[in-house]
């Protein structure tokens, strides 16, 4: 049972990592553009392009919301 338990625990943490709101935008922007493919709406060129621009945006605006509170956190523990 603790080989079952440790490689769901790897998988999560290989998957998940550090930031939870990556992989949940990753998921949605994977499972969109699966929905998009089997209802052929665009053409495949089109959407390799979205979707990689997407992914690309989900990581870029988690990176940003981490600074952003990090600097908060920085100007909280400053001193007056």
């Amino acid at each position: 049972m603790r080989f079952v338990s440790g490689f769901f625990r790897f998988w999560y943490d290989f998957v998940v990592g550090d930031d939870w709101r990556i992989a949940a935008g990753v998921v949605a922007v994977l499972g969109l553009g699966a929905v998009l493919v089997a209802t052929n709406a665009l053409d495949d060129t089109l959407l390799v392009l979205l979707v990689g621009a997407a992914l690309v945006g989900v990581v870029v605006a988690s990176v940003v919301a981490g600074g952003v509170a990090a600097a908060r956190a920085a100007r909280s523990d400053a001193p007056n």
